[in-house]
């Protein structure tokens, strides 16, 4: 067992209007966050899961778009920053020495350029759409700024690994903790879970396979706002819905994985607390 400790940390506040939209009480703005995941690893140095947004984007120097601005309404608090809140936890950010995206997209990938010499490992099918943004929802989603100081990239695919029956990529290169790219596409191209074995528990960041728990909770229905947005920004729907399927059968099926995606702040605040 390589892992020493993991931390839960919300790398951007995002405040979309219409809170009552996504299931949140009140007519004013609603409240989402940016799920990031920190590992310290005992062989590996540190190992950040997601990003969130960067210092760049929180000094207005990135070309985040208009439109997402006034729609999502991010905060850029300095303080959210994953460098910030690694310093803040007593921890050196140059021992970042591996990123493991769920995908891409302006609010999960804006912080890898604060740690330039850091692997960012992902599906091939992410890191070819992000590279060739040929839709014009890939030119607004994904900003080059974000991997402009040039990244080693370390890509793949499925290649016959399984995890719990689901196809999976269980060893990252370089990387001794056991974490693992489970590809759950129709967000984007190439969009993943990232699984992580804490002792006897696993790990599951969802990424933006769902936005809300209720989508793999099997009560309740996915708020309007919510449920409109998901289906606005997926490049595949039947693949998207297959995906939050997939995570949901894996919810009911086993009792030792802690299931999050990456905006329910709920989810968020439960996993912190517990």
């Amino acid at each position: 067992m390589t892992i020493r400790a993991v931390h839960h940390l919300n790398c951007g506040t995002m405040c979309p209007l219409g809170g009552f939209l996504l299931g949140q009480r009140g007519l004013g703005r609603g409240r989402l966050v940016a799920h990031c995941v920190l590992v310290e690893t005992e062989r590996d140095g540190l190992i950040l899961i997601d990003t969130g947004f960067g210092t760049r984007d929180v000094a207005r120097q990135t070309p985040i778009p208009r439109a997402f601005r006034a729609m999502v309404g991010p905060t850029f608090e300095p303080g959210e920053t994953a460098i910030a809140q690694i310093e803040g936890l007593g921890l050196d950010p140059r021992g970042v020495r591996h990123i493991v995206v769920t995908h891409l997209d302006l609010d999960h990938a804006g912080g890898i350029a604060d740690f330039p010499t850091a692997r960012v490992h992902l599906h091939a099918r992410e890191h070819a759409a992000a590279m060739a943004r040929s839709r014009r929802m890939e030119r607004q989603r994904y900003l080059p700024a974000h991997w402009a100081h040039g990244p080693t990239w370390e890509v793949y695919s499925e290649d016959g690994d399984t995890w719990r029956g689901l196809p999976t990529v269980r060893r990252l290169r370089g990387i001794d903790a056991d974490i693992a790219l489970l590809p759950m596409h129709g967000h984007t191209r190439g969009h993943s879970a990232v699984v992580v074995r804490t002792g006897e528990r696993w790990l599951v960041h969802a990424g933006d396979a769902y936005f809300h728990r209720s989508s793999v909770e099997g009560a309740g229905s996915v708020p309007f706002g919510l449920a409109a947005f998901e289906r606005m920004v997926q490049i595949d729907g039947p693949r998207r819905r297959a995906s939050a399927a997939a995570l949901r059968q894996l919810r009911e099926r086993y009792d030792d994985i802690d299931l999050f995606c990456a905006h329910d702040p709920d989810e968020f605040e439960a996993i912190c607390a517990s």
